[in-house]
């Protein structure tokens, strides 16, 4: 499988990046006692020259995976915060199977502990946050969310099933939403990486996934996942805090990231002081194919990775890119009239069944 590949081709140790600095292993408690791993990338100058960026991986994407979009950022002056969720890479305990472990806790400890160390570790530095996949809906559920000053995402959403691409998408519901919580229950944990779909994975993200519904909050109403309403409520609220202006990306040929996913998990950060969502088809840039992985593999350095250093740095987006843009809201859209639709509408998203 050529994702797989990838994601093993990315894996590599810290000095096989040709980066002037070298990352460092990191290790942090969250609040309720767990600890997760990862990597820092720090630079040599005074403190205020550099800002920081925090990568919220894929769901069982290695950290390392990132090394090389990391190595890049801390060339061009911006300090990087590598890590893995619970359950997995740097963060996997000894025995996973058994091992507790929901997208809520990647969420609303393993994210938050992360941003309360760039707080601490920084101080007074803008702290960014790019997400790929669903490290874009576990950077709503953090409550230090209000601290971030921009977000780049890539595909990110929270695998409805009714958003998948049509031609993919009862492959896609089989697989992610009967195969893999029937193995999860069998084993403990999804031996992915014996499949060679992504990193082992908790039961408990397995469930998460497959259980996801239209809105994000019901797949919790009940089963082993169930939270009172108030609890549900919280979440939900605590999407809205994120006052970032957000930059959300999609590719035509990921499967995962189609407009109506991109726009469902957009339409909860109401507090967000810019929400705009671009679509690249892969021939815009002269590829066949992107898909859901590939924006972080190096071949897409000159292509793609400065669109996410241009937003990160000055919060803009070159106008080359303005056939590109599906839908914007707030101080984006007066900035750039090339909107094809107003992101008031994806609203409606969060009815729909």
């Amino acid at each position: 499988m050529r994702e797989r590949e990838e994601l093993k081709e990315l894996e590599m140790p810290a000095r096989a990046q040709a980066a002037p600095l070298e990352p460092a292993p990191l290790r942090l408690g969250t609040q309720d006692g767990s600890t997760i791993g990862g990597f820092i990338w720090r630079g040599r100058q005074t403190a205020g020259e550099r800002s920081v960026a925090i990568v919220n991986p894929a769901t069982s994407v290695r950290c390392r995976y990132y090394f090389r979009f990391a190595a890049y950022l801390a060339e061009r002056g911006v300090d990087v915060i590598l890590y893995d969720y619970r359950g997995i890479g740097e963060s996997r305990p000894a025995q996973l199977a058994g091992f507790r472990a929901t997208w809520l806790d990647w969420g609303q400890l393993d994210f938050e502990a992360v941003l309360q160390f760039a707080r601490g570790a920084f101080p007074g530095r803008p702290i960014d946050v790019v997400a790929h996949s669903i490290g874009g809906f576990v950077l709503g559920l953090a409550p230090s969310n209000h601290v971030i000053r921009r977000v780049f995402t890539m595909g990110a959403q929270y695998a409805y099933w009714r958003d998948y691409a049509a031609r993919a998408r009862l492959a896609m519901w089989l697989k992610w939403h009967v195969v893999m919580p029937a193995l999860g229950a069998l084993f403990g944990y999804v031996p992915a990486a014996r499949l060679g779909w992504m990193e082992d994975t908790p039961h408990g993200v397995a469930l998460s996934w497959s259980r996801s519904t239209a809105r994000f909050d019901e797949a919790y109403r009940r089963g082993p996942l169930a939270l009172t309403e108030q609890q549900r409520a919280r979440h939900v609220q605590q999407f809205a805090q994120l006052r970032a202006p957000l930059l959300a990306l999609s590719v035509t040929d990921d499967p995962f990231g189609t407009v109506p996913a991109i726009e469902r998990l957009l339409a909860y950060f109401t507090g967000s002081a810019a929400c705009t969502h671009m679509r690249l088809a892969p021939e815009r840039i002269g590829v066949d194919d992107i898909g859901h992985f590939a924006f972080f593999h190096r071949r897409f350095e000159s292509a793609l990775w400065p669109l996410a250093l241009q937003w990160l740095t000055n919060g803009s987006l070159s106008s080359d890119w303005a056939d590109t843009i599906v839908s914007q809201r707030g101080d984006a859209l007066a900035a750039n009239p090339h909107s094809v639709h107003d992101a008031s509408d994806c609203a409606v998203l969060l009815a729909r069944p």
